[in-house]
């Protein structure tokens, strides 16, 4: 069995994902990121000023059309709100240069002595290779993230190479919701009619009730749905042919390293992860359907 197939029959694809993902996300929620984005000028009464701006950072100045196209599952009305006007706050670069300091400080808090530790920095160095191995044609976040210079800390190393990688594979993933025809809203309906999240996990990309109700009447002629929301058995399966279509488009950066050194770095990175679960910062549920509790669950 090649080091490939043993890597996505063990489904470690995409338990990587799974626990590297915290790493990424903490950044969003901490304290030092919303005081970087204060000290630019973005309003932090709540956290989608300073979301939009430093996630969509890496595309330059970039329209509303274009944050929605590439972000997907959030309301075009949303993204109006706070693009393309993130750019007369702050220009792109000037973001780019918060988000890393605010990951810099973020990790220094939540990590502590351990950032030290020779385990970041073997881990970084395997993360960085299989994020440089990533393919990023037609994915245009993760080659926005391709294009920027690497940092000389192994922490922050770290932080970016998930960061390509997390957004290479939410671009593969817009590519399996379009493959199965769900669109931005439809890919909520179905994802939480299948138990990722509680609807009201979902009510963060701000649709209307109306167009959810709208995309939930269309999932139920489909099949996908039964009247009264729950997901079918078609439902389920579609659900499931997205997240296996998605974790096969995002294998191919792990051919680079093979399962046993994915599970070593799996090994490296865990104390990390629990480290910044710790911190209580990121919400027990998301519309990721990882639960924070423990990143190796689904």
């Amino acid at each position: 069995m090649s080091a490939t197939n043993e890597t996505l029959n063990a489904g470690l694809v995409r338990r990587m994902w799974q626990t590297l993902e915290p790493l990424h996300a903490l950044n969003y929620y901490s304290p030092e990121m919303f005081e970087e984005a204060a000290a630019l000028g973005y309003s932090v009464d709540e956290r989608w000023p300073a979301y939009f701006a430093m996630r969509a950072a890496a595309l330059g100045a970039a329209s509303a059309e274009l944050v929605t196209s590439t972000f997907y599952s959030f309301s075009p009305a949303m993204v109006a709100r706070y693009v393309p006007q993130a750019w007369a706050i702050a220009d792109p670069a000037a973001v780019l240069a918060a988000r890393l300091r605010a990951a810099d400080a973020t990790l220094r808090s939540a990590l502590g002595e351990r950032i030290h530790a020779p385990e970041i920095a073997e881990a970084a160095a395997l993360t960085r290779r299989v994020a440089e191995a990533a393919d990023t044609v037609g994915r245009p976040l993760a080659a926005a993230h391709a294009a920027l210079p690497w940092a000389d800390e192994p922490h922050l190393v770290l932080w970016q190479a998930i960061t390509r990688l997390r957004e290479h594979r939410g671009d593969g993933h817009i590519a399996a919701l379009l493959t199965h025809r769900l669109d931005g809203v439809e890919a909520l309906v179905s994802h939480s009619a299948a138990g990722a999240a509680p609807a009201e996990v979902f009510a963060s990309r701000q649709w209307t009730a109306d167009e959810w109700d709208a995309a939930r009447e269309r999932l139920v002629a489909r099949g996908w749905l039964n009247a009264d929301g729950t997901a079918t058995e078609a439902g389920r399966t579609g659900r499931d042919s997205v997240e296996a279509l998605t974790d096969e488009l995002a294998a191919g950066p792990w051919e680079c390293i093979g399962a046993a050194e994915a599970a070593r770095l799996a090994d490296l990175i865990l104390p990390a992860v629990m480290d910044t679960i710790g911190t209580g910062l990121l919400p027990m549920q998301s519309t990721l359907g990882i639960g924070m509790t423990y990143p190796h669950q689904g």
